[in-house]
């Protein structure tokens, strides 16, 4: 998985497609940038529940924008460590603070920056970014989780291949557990 870390890397805001993409396509396109975390994926009725709810834009003729898109890129990746709720609360106070493009940049340097902290790639962290806000701090934490999620689904995923092979000899196996008395 480290060597999937070490080439990891999120698509920059200017090169999301901004043409268009139809459903399907926008799902596979995010999901295929995924794929090497191991643990995320979008799919087509996720996206179209997060329109109907109002967490991104409808799209244009059927079509998702940049915009939407990379707004479904953070809300994929980070809805597992941040409920729905407090995920539109970041995407409210991120505009009224920062463009789309500028707080997209920013997730994706960062959550890459983390990821190769956390696999053990680098020795720290970078200091992403030039600004300190609440929010710049709040979506950092947000980050720190999600990388450690995938670290720790990483690690458990590669043990599942050990623990088929593994048989404990008759007398290490574990004890059964005892009845509750009552």
């Amino acid at each position: 998985m480290s060597v999937r870390i070490e080439a990891f890397r999120m698509p920059r805001y200017r090169e999301i497609p901004n043409v268009g993409l139809y459903l399907d396509q926008t799902v596979k396109y995010i999901n295929g940038f995924l794929e090497p975390l191991g643990c995320m994926e979008i799919t087509s009725s996720m996206v179209s529940n997060y329109v109907k709810k109002g967490y991104i834009e409808n799209p244009v003729r059927k079509q998702y924008s940049a915009d939407q898109i990379a707004y479904l890129f953070v809300i994929a990746i980070i809805k597992s460590v941040v409920s729905m709720e407090n995920i539109v609360r970041l995407f409210g106070r991120q505009r009224v603070t920062y463009t789309s493009e500028v707080a997209y940049d920013y997730f994706c340097t960062e959550l890459e920056n983390m990821l190769s902290y956390t696999f053990g790639l680098k020795n720290a962290a970078d200091e992403v970014g030039v600004t300190t806000s609440m929010e710049k701090d709040m979506l950092r934490s947000v980050i720190i989780a999600v990388a450690h999620i995938i670290y720790l689904t990483s690690r458990f995923d590669a043990m599942i291949p050990q623990e088929e092979t593994a048989v404990l000899p008759a007398e290490e196996a574990l004890p059964a557990p005892e009845a509750e008395v009552q």
